[in-house]
């Protein structure tokens, strides 16, 4: 299949008004000032804040990192906040020296729990994006088990789920005591320990299996003073959403405070003005964030000479337009992208592979591509062994007025689906414009094998081209990536759709975003695919009707244990409510069982009474626990439920009841522990329970006749139920929903 033709015009039309920075002035020596140009910096536009930093530094890779992360928080006094699309208990907390000689364990997890053990007043809080399936391989078995369960209690872990379906947590962010803060592309997970040299062979860059790795390049950054402070306010505004509790707000730093700066650290700069740029999905109470998209156009549009950007994914069309528009308005600006060599996972071969394949072609297309190298890094000895640098950086550099560090690729999901979260520094003055410069060296040095001074030597000239032409080392190189063309089904725009997609999955979206905005969809029928998302439905029916799956939660099987208890039967549903509900059974299995038993209005009796029966028993449990240990078990995600049902009265229940905040007992467990007068829970459950209640019996009532002797009145009354049952539902959380939202504002505009 081969892409359809893009062209920039195309792409011109389908953008808004290209973001093109007034030019800046060409580099001057470093000794000579010059009167700043206007800030690109805009707050509330392409920047969150921008916030003073007192020190900020550049950290390549991961050993570099976790070096300067385990200093800073062997200082921690009152809080560690710790942020990541992964955290993995057994990340090797150490540098490039090895097992740290501290005292304290090397791994992340008991690393957290010895140092807690040594300050009883430190708290330490993870928030961890609660991963979709797609990753349960590669990520450590049940986090919250061995972060949360098997830690000290000033150890939380909270597993964030509050983004959009097909959106992930993205940000990487550590702030300590609110003084200090890192935030990067880098988690603290493994297989991502490496230094700056990239050894082929390095004993310690192993996986908790003991199974070497290939080299691994990554970049963080690491900030003090109000820049920390800002990324702290983040972590909170996170934290208050997945877990529905507040933390305290930020304090003034005491005077005399300690220095919570790694002393191994030397500052790349000082005093400087530090942009944070996030992308945050639309949620029903806000809009969506893109000042990550709007900062990667900005200071595209802003480039005069150079280029630079390390990056593990190059697929956004948007951001190729907008590169070739100011290569063409400026010619002699030339461009090196350096990323991995290419992407070995069937989905990334399919979805990031094509993407990056059609970024370079749009360059093509439009006649600047002979001005942009695409480059990945590669390590080899003398016997002529080497091996590809996985590159996982989210860096660019333009000119030496701009750097960007931070966890947002180039790629569709960066700019409005994920969470993410970039730094900035803006060259304001000639010693932040050499800064950038080093730093940029700096970058380059590691890739090609040399000292970051024959660097800057090479780039006197101000061309990059020539500075890589002319700077060679054995073993160290910058090497062409060579994709090719996309060939006969390696470009599935419906898979791209979804692994790549340009916002939130949705409901009204699922099926639009599978055409292709780049051009006429082909390939796949509508009928293929409406299949592609109705395959995972089909997979798991297949399962539960050949599988054992089906033993463990079919009503025909508890209907006919009610049915054989004879004139006990109504104990014998009684008894299965009561046990199985302390089991966090899903309730509605049971009622269908009930009502296929007993028949419609008997069994809609003792459904009623079992639910009630079920729930009462529950709430008694969550009382006798007390907050404090639920909270223990389930997380700070129990926030989430008392919060909603904290409110006393009768209509407060009923609410949760109807509106899918968590299952059946676990509603039940938090209102006993929160001590919800049970006079009001009963009712309010009762209420809140009594629409299902209705429409799930009927179902039941049917349900021994469509499983043994179907008919087709059966059949379509089966369906009909169902419809009733979802549009009924729908309609009352509506409803709900639309009075929350007029009780909110009416006391918004209440006079104080």
């Amino acid at each position: 299949m081969r892409p359809s033709a893009v062209t920039f015009a195309d792409w011109l039309r389908c953008t808004k008004t290209m973001r093109l920075a007034p030019p800046f002035s060409s580099p001057q020596p470093e000794e000579q000032d010059i009167a700043p140009a206007p800030s690109l910096l805009e707050p509330g536009d392409n920047v969150w804040r921008v916030e003073n930093a007192r020190r900020a530094a550049v950290l390549s890779d991961a050993a570099t990192y976790y070096a300067a992360l385990r200093e800073s928080m062997l200082k921690a006094e009152t809080s560690i906040l710790i942020a990541g699309w992964d955290i993995d208990s057994r990340t090797p907390l150490y540098g490039p020296e090895g097992e740290p000689r501290d005292g304290l364990p090397a791994l992340l997890g008991p690393f957290l729990a010895a140092l807690v053990e040594r300050r009883p007043a430190l708290r330490i809080k993870l928030l961890l994006w609660d991963y979709s399936v797609l990753y349960a391989l590669e990520r450590e078995l049940l986090p919250a088990l061995t972060l949360h369960w098997n830690t000290p209690a000033q150890v939380e872990l909270c597993l964030d789920d509050e983004v959009p379906l097909g959106a992930s947590h993205h940000q990487k962010i550590v702030t300590i005591d609110d003084r200090v803060a890192f935030s990067g592309g880098l988690d603290l997970t493994i297989r991502r320990w490496d230094t700056p040299a990239h050894k082929l062979h390095n004993p310690h860059r192993v996986d908790p299996h003991e199974v070497p790795y290939p080299p691994f390049h990554d970049v963080q950054m690491v900030v003090d003073g109000e820049a920390a402070g800002a990324l702290a306010d983040l972590f909170r505004q996170r934290w208050s959403r997945s877990a529905c509790e507040d933390m305290p707000p930020r304090e003034p730093v005491p005077p005399g405070a300690r220095d919570l700066w790694p002393d191994r650290v030397a500052p790349d700069f000082r005093d400087v003005a530090i942009g944070i740029a996030r992308t945050q999905p639309a949620r029903e109470d806000a809009d969506e964030v893109r000042e990550v998209e709007r900062l990667f156009e900005d200071m595209i549009g802003a480039a005069e000479q150079v280029i630079y950007a390390e990056n593990q994914f190059y697929t956004n069309l948007k951001l190729a337009a907008t590169l070739a528009l100011r290569m063409k308005a400026r010619p002699e600006l030339e461009v090196v992208l350096v990323g991995p060599r290419t992407h070995h996972t069937w989905l990334e071969h399919r979805t990031m592979l094509a993407g990056r394949i059609r970024f370079m072609m749009l360059l093509r297309q439009e006649g600047v591509a002979d001005r942009v190298r695409l480059l990945y890094p590669q390590v080899g000895d003398p016997r002529g062994e080497h091996a590809d640098v996985m590159v996982h950086a989210k860096v660019m550099v333009v000119d030496d007025r701009l750097l960007r560090v931070g966890s947002a690729n180039l790629c569709n999901r960066s700019m409005g689906t994920d969470t993410e979260c970039d730094l900035v520094v803006e060259g304001s003055d000639s010693s932040t414009r050499a800064a950038i410069r080093r730093i940029r060296d700096r970058m380059l040095a590691e890739h090609l094998g040399v000292a970051p001074a024959q660097v800057a030597q090479a780039m006197a000239s101000g061309s990059i081209f020539a500075a890589l032409d002319r700077l060679r080392a054995p073993g160290r190189r910058l090497l062409p990536i060579a994709d090719g063309e996309l060939a006969e089904g390696e470009g599935l725009p419906q898979v791209e759709a979804v692994a790549d997609p340009r916002r939130p999955i949705g409901p009204t979206t699922l099926l639009a975003d599978f055409s292709e905005e780049e051009g006429p969809v082909s390939g796949m029928a509508l009928w293929l695919r409406i299949a592609v998302v109705a395959a995972p439905i089909l997979i798991l029916g297949a399962a539960w009707h050949y599988t054992p799956l089906s033993e463990l939660m079919n009503p025909q099987a508890f209907s006919a244990s009610m049915q054989a208890g004879g004139s006990w039967g109504p104990l014998v549903a009684l008894g299965l409510f009561m046990v199985l509900g302390l089991v966090a059974f899903p309730v509605n299995v049971l009622i269908v069982a009930t009502a296929a038993a007993f028949g419609l209005w008997p069994g809609l009796l003792y459904a009623t009474v079992g639910a009630l029966v079920s729930a009462f028993l529950t709430y008694l449990v969550g009382r006798r626990m007390g907050p404090g240990l639920l909270r223990k078990i389930i997380g700070p995600r129990i926030n989430r439920v008392s919060r909603g049902i904290a409110k006393n009265g009768i209509l407060a229940v009923t609410m949760v009841r109807l509106m899918p905040v968590a299952p059946f007992t676990l509603v039940n467990l938090v209102a006993g522990a929160i001590r919800i007068p049970l006079l009001d829970y009963m009712v309010g459950t009762a209420l809140g329970l009594a629409p299902g209640l209705v429409l799930m019996t009927a179902l039941g009532d049917r349900l021994l006749r469509i499983l043994t002797e179907p008919s087709a009145g059966d059949i379509l009354g089966f369906f009909v139920v169902l419809m009733v049952w979802g549009a009924l539902t729908f309609g009352l959380q509506s409803l709900i929903k639309w009075v929350r939202r007029n009780m909110a504002r009416k006391r918004r505009d209440a006079p104080a």
